[in-house]
């Protein structure tokens, strides 16, 4: 079974990360390993697609996303959808020809955090393509059935794999508390942005402004139901607020920063309404300078999030009503043979979501 991995190596004709000298290089490799066979709880599952996410090419690229370091071999990909072809002993709820959207994130326990339904924040949790976990970015995957969601007939693989970023923008527009009316901004039009604009559109707000450097992803944006878009050239974070609250013709009661860049954060803080909610989506360095004062005197309330939790079945209900629709987002696809194409396809930044097809038999969406 073919498997793409992070991993090092010191061959003299790998990509090399910079001009070291060492050629110590951060490279793919495709492996061969048996068909996992699944435990009692778990499917066999025939993966079909999945998405390449930023973070997979982060661990690609740097090896270690914070505190998350990459040590061993590690298969990558988390966005991901497949069909169950042998389920364990202890397995009722799925059958061999179901297709599935997989939840990356397993308790490994039920600790304090799985009690009171924030099992993301379990300090154990098993999470694909995070260190020391390998991902899906395979021919053949096993994975709790628990954590397989079983897709209606209208969605499709890759709406599936889509399921994992929605997830993400469901999760911050819950903690932000988007709601009928509520008049949003968020920074950042890449492919978090572009989901959390249309998830914060499907649970109510009335009108969504949305920032970023590139004007193709703006033009997305609107594509997708942005009421408003700016491109940033240079503007300082306060002008940039100025510019949403003109737009909007008030201050947004909510803004949801998908960048992690301290600048766009500073905006954030600047542009929410006295009162209003910043949500920290994107990671970026683990210090940055904000303008807390400002925050503190007018109770610009700051929260983060890690990665989701209990969305699943939201998100699949969503792309099966066609409340969202994602398939413009996938503007690029490869054969899983050519990951490291894709891998550096996603890198350059060419388009928006870019997906791999682990089913030779079958490329379709």
């Amino acid at each position: 079974m073919a498997y793409w991995r992070r991993m090092k190596s010191r061959q003299m004709t790998a990509w090399l990360r910079s001009k070291d000298v060492s050629c110590l290089c951060l490279v793919y490799q495709r492996e061969n390993r048996p068909v996992p066979e699944p435990g009692p709880n778990e499917v066999l599952l025939k993966m079909h697609s999945v998405g390449i996410c930023g973070s997979d090419v982060h661990y690609w690229q740097h090896g270690r996303i914070g505190n998350f370091v990459v040590k061993a071999p590690m298969v990558l990909g988390h966005e991901a959808s497949g069909t169950v072809i042998k389920v364990g002993s202890s397995v009722t709820k799925l059958k061999k020809g179901d297709r599935v959207a997989i939840e990356p994130g397993v308790p490994r326990e039920i600790d304090e955090f799985c009690k009171i339904g924030r099992y993301n924040l379990s300090p154990t949790l098993f999470f694909c393509a995070t260190p020391p976990d390998d991902g899906n970015l395979c021919r053949y995957y096993k994975h709790d059935a628990n954590f397989c969601y079983k897709l209606p007939d209208n969605v499709t693989f890759e709406e599936g794999a889509l399921v994992e970023p929605l997830s993400v923008a469901i999760h911050a527009c819950r903690r932000a508390e988007v709601t009928l009316g509520s008049k949003v901004f968020i920074c950042g039009a890449g492919p978090i942005g572009l989901v959390t604009l249309l998830i914060a559109k499907a649970m109510g707000a009335a009108q969504v402004v949305i920032s970023d450097l590139s004007a193709p992803r703006l033009e997305k944006a609107t594509e997708i139901g942005a009421d408003f878009t700016i491109q940033v050239k240079g503007q300082s974070p306060e002008e940039l607020a100025s510019v949403v609250e003109n737009m909007l013709g008030c201050m947004p009661d909510i803004t949801l920063e998908c960048t992690g860049a301290e600048a766009c954060i500073q905006t954030g803080i600047y542009a929410t309404r006295s009162g209003g909610t910043l949500v920290l989506v994107g990671l970026g360095p683990e210090m940055v300078t904000l303008p807390i004062v400002n925050a503190a005197v007018r109770e610009v309330d700051i929260r983060g999030i890690f990665r989701y939790c209990n969305t699943w079945p939201m998100a699949i209900a969503m792309l099966a009503s066609k409340k969202v629709n994602v398939q413009p987002l996938v503007t690029h696809r490869f054969p899983l043979e050519k990951a490291t194409e894709a891998f550096e396809a996603t890198k350059k930044g060419v388009g928006i979501k870019i997906m791999l097809k682990c089913d030779p038999n079958d490329l379709n969406p």
